[in-house]
């Protein structure tokens, strides 16, 4: 193998070489970010995925390829989602407190984010199983696939529908509680990890340790919730 494509057609072909570009693509989001002095638009998410897209999209990779070697990011998702139950546990008297609000605005925020998804979607024309994909967009990835495959929905469409409701979540969310003057930070978490799950608990962390908690735990009730709920209102709505 002299040349470059040659070489390049060897590495295409290695798991490693996509989980190695997935963490470089997030290293560099990561860096942009730190650079614009943590401004909310500057997602490191966001940049990563596109980078990794116009990757692909240049390298003619399909994504089962690209999969196979990164699958064990998709992998972690799983225990990291359980591993909300650490901030859920440390702030347990706080939540015993807020007990009653918490569910309420669980219940709304959760109810909402599908019944609006899935209204508009229809209204504008949407039907069938791209419809039904929109149903868990709010929700952590791993239980959103689940949740989108038992109601009929595709969970390929679902997983990148998620990830642009919590890049938007953690683009929005900030700027948009300030302007309305929301500074509890508890609320605020909350509200930012039932709306955009992961993506936007992430976010959170770094404005607030305490928003940061109890978005976690918001994002953890919220995929609890969800996961009951969806199939019942999807029932309902159609």
């Amino acid at each position: 193998m002299t040349g470059l494509p040659e070489i390049w057609t060897y590495l295409a072909q290695e798991p490693l070489l996509w989980l190695t570009a997935t963490l470089i693509a997030y290293g560099v989001g990561d860096a942009l970010f730190g650079l614009s002095g943590r401004k909310p638009y500057v997602n490191p998410v966001m940049i990563a995925v596109i980078l990794l897209a116009s990757l692909l999209w240049f390298a003619r990779v399909p994504y089962a390829t690209y999969f196979e070697g990164a699958q064990f990011v998709h992998f972690m998702l799983g225990p990291a989602t359980v591993a909300l139950a650490a901030p859920l546990y440390a702030n347990l008297g706080k939540i015993k407190t807020t007990a009653i609000p918490m569910i309420g605005a669980l219940i709304a925020g959760s109810v909402t984010a599908m019944l609006s998804a899935l209204g508009i979607a229809y209204a504008l024309g949407v039907r069938g199983e791209v419809l039904l994909s929109l149903a868990p967009k709010s929700v952590t990835a791993p239980v959103a696939l689940g949740v989108s495959e038992s109601i009929g929905g595709s969970p390929t469409l679902t997983a990148v529908l998620v990830i642009l409701t919590g890049i938007m979540g953690a683009v929005m969310a900030t700027p948009l509680l300030n302007l309305i003057r929301i500074k509890n930070w508890q609320a605020r978490g909350f509200a930012v990890g039932v709306a955009s799950h992961g993506i936007g608990t992430a976010r959170a962390f770094q404005v607030n340790e305490t928003a940061g908690a109890f978005a976690g735990i918001g994002m953890g009730m919220n995929a609890v919730l969800t996961a009951i709920i969806a199939p019942i209102l999807v029932r309902l709505f159609l």
